[in-house]
């Protein structure tokens, strides 16, 4: 059976190229709008269960799916964002500026790159197939709320294919787990 990931709705860090990492930013209007749509389009797929990341941004979108579709939400800490360390809170643009071998190293997906004073790729990766191990065994199909990189972890491990930070993964996209 199938499992469905969808990213979470636009956020005021994601209209400006900041990093969010684990901070608790909610959901613009765009991005309430977007969770509404979202709850739409996943309504007929005879979803079983529901999960999300706790981040209130994927909450927010997860609560809007709950309410359209009548699934309580099981919220799982392994499916929340990376921990980017010293880069929360800060622009895409100035982190490319003043640390550009870590910047490179951001951008090309590398396994043991890690944010400093957050985690690495490969640590968060872990995590994440933890959750959805679990979620594998109990009812499908299910959706998955969570973020970006999640969900190219996800399936960077499921295909065995690199990532890169350029894959284009919009808010509310919805991906199918290989």
């Amino acid at each position: 059976m199938t499992i469905y990931l969808a990213r979470h709705g636009r956020t005021d860090y994601n209209r400006v190229g900041r990093f969010q990492g684990q901070l608790d930013v909610p959901l613009n209007e765009t991005g309430r709008e977007q969770a509404k749509r979202l709850a739409d389009r996943v309504a007929d797929l005879g979803l079983a269960a529901l999960w999300a990341s706790p981040l209130a941004r994927a909450r927010e979108t997860a609560e809007a799916v709950s309410v359209h579709i009548g699934l309580p939400i099981q919220f799982d800490n392994r499916l929340m964002e990376t921990d980017t360390g010293v880069w929360t809170d800060r622009l895409y643009e100035d982190m490319k500026i003043e640390d550009p071998d870590a910047y490179h190293g951001f951008v090309t997906a590398a396994e043991d790159f890690r944010f400093e004073g957050g985690e690495s790729y490969a640590d968060q990766g872990d995590r994440v197939m933890a959750a959805l191990a679990e979620i594998e065994r109990g009812p499908k199909p299910a959706l998955v709320v969570c973020h970006g990189m999640v969900m190219r972890l996800a399936v960077s491990r499921r295909t065995g294919k690199p990532w890169s930070i350029d894959d284009p993964i919009d808010n509310t996209d919805v991906l199918q787990l290989p």
